[in-house]
């Protein structure tokens, strides 16, 4: 049965039952993290979504990401109408592998995709140090 479902629902971008059964009416942005040594990048692909709809918030060792996206159409004709809405949120919730600046961190949001850029603190590298392993 889940499958009938998911092979229904496979052309209008929603997440398959194997991925929430509730999570129809639920969008599920793809979510992709890089780290280097002196930044961590985080991509979220939101297509059809605005910027003022989108929520960022950095917290000590997580990246929340909020959204809702709502869409409305209507087409009139002579003898047919047809009008389509559809809403949607999102949240989440990144955890962060290393301590990270908040005060320079950045967003930008191109084209459906939101990138957050979050500079690591200067000195980072200098907080690890290297521990020889010595035989008794």
């Amino acid at each position: 049965m889940n499958r009938l479902f998911d092979d229904f629902f496979k052309g209008f971008g929603l997440p398959s039952t194997a991925q929430g059964a509730g999570a129809l009416g639920m969008f599920v942005p793809q979510v992709d993290m890089t780290e280097d040594e002196k930044s961590i990048k985080v991509t979220a692909e939101l297509p059809g979504m605005d910027e003022k709809n989108i929520d960022i918030n950095l917290g000590r060792d997580s990246l929340t990401i909020k959204g809702e996206k709502k869409e409305e159409r209507e087409e009139k004709g002579q003898e047919s109408y047809y009008a389509e809405r559809s809403f949607g949120s999102f949240q989440r919730v990144i955890p962060l592998p290393a301590e990270v600046n908040p005060d320079q961190a950045e967003a930008t949001f191109v084209k459906g995709v939101l990138t957050v850029t979050m500079p690591k603190p200067a000195g980072e590298a200098a907080k690890t140090r290297r521990i020889d392993v010595k035989g008794a």
